[in-house]
């Protein structure tokens, strides 16, 4: 029996399902993105069991043994990186931020993509921000891509890096973090990350939709100190 509440026959329904006019060749392609999505999942889920085994004491000889690679590839594959605060919803939201500049063909991730992860992730507060703030969830959407480049000829494959602003962005979601006291990098504190890069697409596609750094600082300070943030994860 599989752990995982999933099969071969969902994955291959669901994108039927949705694309129901798309070619063969097509459906490699998308095919081929959500492959992707699925292995960046499960290497964030080794993470989260990798940095909870640490915290508990565990060597990078016995991770290493666990995975089933040398302490060495343990290390440089799961070693603390810039989202380590991150919560998984945040870490998701990375995720799809990748899958957004992957699907528009763009080789590069900028704040809009990151934007867009957070608005395709709606369990974080940053959805629920967003949507309250600016109307539906497709609208939203709609403008964010509105601010998009032209797409490129193809989709790039492997990695792919992140712009200086995003870069800029990421850190501006720690400090903004640690500016409110808060140990964990939620969802929120990725939107006030990206609305603190003034010049960068994602901060002008806010201001547009009518959010000001002053006034979200103060609403993701007043729902953390109401409690009705994100869950706290581990």
């Amino acid at each position: 029996m599989s752990p995982l509440d999933i099969s071969l026959a969902d994955l291959i329904a669901r994108l039927d399902e949705e694309l129901p006019e798309a070619g063969a060749l097509a459906r490699i392609s998308e095919a081929r993105l959500r492959a992707q999505t699925l292995s960046d999942l499960g290497d964030q889920l080794i993470d989260h069991y990798v940095s909870k085994a640490k915290r508990n004491g565990a060597s990078w000889t016995e991770i290493g043994d666990a995975i089933g690679v040398s302490k060495q590839a343990a290390q440089q594959r799961h070693a603390p990186g810039p989202f380590e605060r991150y919560t998984q919803r945040n870490r998701h939201s990375i995720v799809l931020a990748q899958e957004a500049a992957r699907t528009h063909k763009h080789d590069a991730i900028g704040t809009e993509h990151l934007l867009l992860g957070l608005l395709g992730e709606p369990q974080g507060l940053a959805h629920a921000l967003l949507v309250e703030k600016a109307g539906p969830k497709e609208r939203v959407r709609d403008r964010i891509e509105a601010a998009m480049p032209p797409a490129g000829a193809k989709a790039p494959r492997g990695h792919i890096a992140f712009r200086p602003e995003s870069k800029e962005a990421i850190e501006q979601a720690r400090d903004a973090a640690t500016d409110l006291g808060h140990d964990r990098v939620g969802t929120e504190h990725a939107l006030l990350g990206l609305i603190r890069v003034p010049d960068s697409s994602a901060a002008r596609v806010l201001r547009e939709l009518g959010f000001t750094t002053d006034e979200l600082h103060e609403t993701v300070r007043a729902v953390h100190a109401a409690g009705s943030t994100e869950p706290r994860e581990p």
